[in-house]
């Protein structure tokens, strides 16, 4: 038992430090989550269904920035037709505190419970990541059909 007490002991005490610095990610808080870690979701949950847009105005679409990334994601739109999204930030306790979109030029500040209007109209269909500027760490999903 003495081998088990100086080696092993020690040894899983840094794999649970490593794994709970880990799970922090991108936040500024290096406190651990009060509640368990919710399970990884197997498929992506598609976004509630916005509300068509009027003929001749952009599509809108509000976004939140929480703890846990930009919600809702994913997002489907339409290539071609104007998107303006409206983005507020709730915690300090993100990296995601602008919004960057490379393809369209985007890199606005997200300052905190302050709503935000970023419009782009998307011009090819496929995947579109956005995220924050620290390489999109957090990041969300627009799907464009």
């Amino acid at each position: 038992m003495p081998f088990f007490s100086k080696i092993i002991k020690p040894l899983l005490a840094l794999t649970l430090a490593a794994a709970v610095l880990s799970a922090q990610g991108c936040t500024k808080d290096s406190k651990p989550d009060a509640k368990p870690a919710e399970p990884a979701a197997t498929a992506p949950t598609a976004a509630p269904a916005q509300p068509a847009a009027k003929p001749g105005e952009p599509r809108t679409i509000a976004l939140s920035v929480t703890e846990k990334g930009y919600e809702p994601s994913p997002i489907t739109l339409k290539q071609g037709e104007p998107v303006k999204l409206v983005l507020t930030r709730t915690t300090d306790k993100t990296c995601a505190t602008e919004i960057v979109l490379e393809d369209y030029n985007i890199n606005t500040p997200l300052p905190l419970n302050q709503p935000v209007e970023v419009a782009f109209t998307p011009n090819k269909t496929g995947q579109l990541v956005y995220g924050c500027a620290m390489g999109k760490m957090v990041n969300g999903v627009f799907m464009v059909e």
